[in-house]
Formats: C-alpha cells, structure tokens, sequence
C-alpha cells in the first residue's frame, strides 16, 4: 500500500496507507489491550488450537527442500488465484519467504503468473525479460520501480525475477509476470497500441493518436511523469480520461480486436480515470482507493480466465485481504473484490511477525529503516508468536473449527499492517479470521536490501 498525500496522488495511491500518515503512538491505546490474568487461560488454549494446525517453516529463504510446504499446496487447491500478502514492503524476509512459497507453487503446484503491485507497464518490460531472456533486470527495476514504487527496487525481488528467467530458461511450463497497478503508462504501451491498430484497423490511427496526444506528451521517467501528470489541473486531467475511454470505446467497436492490445487501452483508461479523483474531498479519496483496488482485481482475473493459468497477487496485506483496516480510504479491498468476481477459488494468505524493522520512505520521500515490536500483548501477533514454532504457516479455516480459536479468529485486536511511510501507526485493529484463510507467521524479520546504484565510471 503506498502513501498519498490530500494535495498530490503521488504514484495514484500505490504501496503505502495515506491514512497510517498518522504519527506512530507509543502509548496503550495503539498498542491495544493487555489482557489480564484472568485471560490466561483463554489465551494458552488458544495457542494450543493454533499450534494443532500449525505446520512449521524450514527456512523463509527459497531453496532447498520442500517437504515442509506439503500443507501449504494442499490448502490451495481449488483456487484459481491465491494471494500472497506481505505486513510490509519493506522487510527482507516477508519478500523470501513468499519468494519460496511461490517457487513451490510453480514447481509443485502449476502456478503460472506472478501478478503483482507494480504498473502494467513496468510488468511488461520484466515479462519480456523472464520470457526471453531480453534486458537488464537490475535496469528494468531501477527505471521503473520509482516514486512509491521504489521500495520494490529490493536484491529480495531481483532474485526472484531471475529464478523466473531460469525457470522460463529451462521449463516447458513458462511463467509470467502481470503488472496489476495503473498508476503509470509507458510510452512503450501507446506503441504497441498503435502498432497493432495499424496492422487490424488503420482508419483508427489517426483517432486513436488525437485521443492519446496529452498523454503521450507527458515527460520521459516514471517519476517525473507521474509528478507532471499529478500537476495538471483537475478539470484537465477530467478530459484526458474522457479521451482515454473514447480510445478504449474506438478499439472495442472495432471490427477485428485484439484481446491484449484492448486489455491495454482498457488499463489506460482505468489510469486516466484514477487521476481525476479530487483527493481533497474524503468521498473521492475513498472513490480512488475503491477504483484502484477493484482495478488490480480485475486484472488478476482477467489474466486468469484469459490463459487459463493459476496465478499468484502478490501485494500488501492490506490489499489481498478481505477485509480493509482503512474505510475510509480503501474501503474495499482487492482480496474482497477477487471474492466477488470468482467467490472460493480465490485464497488469502496473510503474513505476519512478531518483531522486526523494515524499510519505508520518508516525509522528505527519502527511505530509511525502522523497527518495530516485540508485539504487544492483546496483539494478534502476540498471540501467534507463542506457537511452539518458530516460523509457520497455518490454515484459519481448519483451525477455526476448534470454537475457542475461533472466536479469538473473529475480534479484532492490534496486527502489523505496515505502511510504506514513516512515521506513521503500524497497528489498526484486524479480526484475521475475517481478513485471510491462511496466515504465515515469522518471528523476526529484517529490512529489504535494496538494489545498489550502478557505479559511474570517472
């Protein structure tokens, strides 16, 4: 989830919670309830009905045996999509551990896409690497993962992108990668466009380049570009989506279309339109982040039925759940939405961690390394943390039959929802019951290594 000021959308409400911009509270109030004695016992049989479905995690690094993750496949079959959430984008560990279960998936279990929280554009340029073999991984992340995509520039990430490259390199069985954010379009994304319409319908051409022209005149690099585009004025940016759809309409009336060329213009459109919310005004504000959320959804599915593969969202918890800690700013989130659209084959598995820093981006848009816990008593991860394991995942669904896990499954307590800015509050109250079928717990985590800056020749 990314952070938005009220003035400028930044990168359209991408990877942090405007709402967490809330300075940190240290006092009991955030930190939630301190049971007491008398919850003793409650909370130890609690534990012991965790611990019962509990499967523990040979290591959060991929690699290696899988035999521990026989539990973790078997909870998703029969879903079609399976999101993989993360309390914070910026630890090492929650990008590993979710790198090694969707390996694990890959290999064991069919999954053919990644579909993640960066721009349809920026996913291209990787799908392209991973399929082919065509381009700088390292520079691809660099030009594209910037502004509040920044915090996914990460070694964690690289390395998963280039384990995808061998795979595709070796396997029969290729995977892709799908961009569900709409935040930003590149200028490779109008050529394909406009290419392919020259060579199906090139009397739409010309129209089609008239209802781009605003868009295409915005300035070269994601950042830069999505600032321009930001700077424009309200009423502006109201008719270059107008001419967005029209673009969109001229292509879906045409008499020969193609499904992927209109899936791109379709995603234009639904860029144009998140920039014409009135973020001042706290029902747009909530417009936007309930466009944005709806949109990653549909992307996700559309990619599904298109191929026919399984695919894996990976994004904050706070997007693949079902439930939103933030109403008024995301009021439904991406996980509810996939429940709407394809009801039980969707899964949602959140991730968890008792302590831990993280990296997140500053005021001054800098990103610098934070902790936080242990978790407090009366958290959610507090609780967690007293399984025997160390490291585990376990199914809430199976361990919700035993009625008292249940009901602790179902009251909302203080979790780990970390946003992508700091300062900010780490700890909205989430019935994890309501919010995920499964959950990964870590005990501690690390911050995200981001990738280095190449070095300049003298």
């Amino acid at each position: 989830m990314k952070h938005a000021t009220l003035r400028c959308r930044s990168a359209a409400l991408a990877l942090s919670v405007a709402a967490f911009l809330i300075p940190a509270v240290a006092d009991a109030a955030a930190a939630g309830p301190r049971p007491g004695p008398s919850s003793a016992a409650a909370d130890r049989a609690v534990v012991a009905g965790l611990q019962r479905y509990a499967h523990p995690l040979r290591s959060a690094e991929p690699g290696g045996s899988g035999a521990d993750l026989a539990a973790f496949a078997s909870m998703t079959r029969g879903a079609t999509v399976v999101g993989l959430g993360e309390a914070s984008h910026g630890s090492k560990e929650l990008f590993t551990v979710k790198d090694r279960l969707f390996r694990h998936l890959v290999e064991r279990e069919g999954f053919s896409a990644l579909a993640t929280e960066m721009s349809w554009s920026a996913a291209a340029r990787l799908d392209t690497y991973v399929r082919t073999g065509e381009g700088d991984p390292r520079q691809i992340m660099r030009e594209e993962l910037q502004d509040g995509y920044s915090l996914l520039d990460t070694e964690e990430l690289l390395r998963m992108f280039r384990w995808i490259r061998e795979h595709n390199r070796t396997s029969a069985h290729k995977v892709r990668i799908v961009g569900m954010d709409v935040s930003d379009a590149g200028p490779e994304q109008y050529e394909r466009i406009l290419a392919r319409a020259g060579t199906d319908e090139p009397a739409l051409v010309p129209e089609l380049r008239r209802h781009y022209t605003a868009l295409r005149a915005l300035p070269g690099g994601v950042a830069t570009r999505m600032a321009a585009y930001n700077a424009l004025p309200l009423a502006e940016r109201k008719v270059i989506a107008e001419d967005a759809e029209a673009a969109y309409q001229l292509l879906a009336r045409a008499g020969k279309q193609d499904p992927w060329v209109l899936q791109e213009a379709w995603i234009i459109s639904r860029m144009a339109e998140s920039y014409t919310f009135d973020t001042d005004d706290p029902a747009q504000l909530a417009a936007a982040g309930r466009q944005r959320d709806r949109t990653m959804a549909e992307i996700a599915v559309w990619w599904q039925h298109r191929t026919g593969g399984r695919v894996v969202v990976s994004a904050h918890d706070g997007h693949i759940s079902y439930e939103t800690v933030m109403p008024a700013y995301y009021p439904v989130t991406t996980g509810a939405v996939l429940r709407e659209l394809i009801g039980s084959e969707y899964l949602a598995v959140g991730t968890s961690l008792y302590e831990g820093d993280y990296r997140a981006r500053t005021s001054a848009s800098a990103a610098g390394t934070f902790s936080v816990g242990p978790a407090a008593a009366g958290s959610n991860e507090y609780t967690l943390d007293k399984v025997r394991h160390r490291d585990f995942y376990v199914d809430l669904r199976a361990a919700g039959r035993d009625p008292v896990v249940r009901n602790w499954l179902n009251t909302a307590r203080p979790t780990f929802v970390i946003p992508g800015r700091y300062p900010n509050r780490p700890t909205p109250p989430l019935a994890l019951g309501h919010a995920f079928d499964a959950v990964v717990h870590l005990h501690k985590v690390h911050a995200s290594v981001p990738v280095p800056a190449p070095v300049t020749a003298r």
